[in-house]
């Protein structure tokens, strides 16, 4: 699901957004350690402050699954109950 109304999904690209500084199009594809470049400290951060945001809390072999950006938006939904 794609849907850009998505509250899950608008909290995660805008965490990414702001992690990133805008400097990368994301999308549902986009690798988050190729592409975006971040660091395991940086993804750590970024995923923190999406589970306060959700108010989730995320067990590190599920992070170690995670890939892409929508791999990341339907980990977040399923750890919500949403997905």
């Amino acid at each position: 699901m794609n849907d850009p109304d998505d509250p899950v999904r608008m909290v995660v690209f805008d965490t990414l957004r702001a992690s990133t500084r805008g400097a990368v199009e994301l999308s549902d594809q986009t690798n988050i350690v190729n592409e975006l470049g971040l660091d395991s400290v940086a993804i750590m951060d970024f995923v923190m402050e999406i589970e306060d945001r959700l108010d989730v809390s995320v067990p590190l072999d599920r992070i170690a699954e995670v890939e892409t950006v929508g791999d990341l938006v339907a980990t977040m939904r399923d750890l919500e109950g949403k997905g």
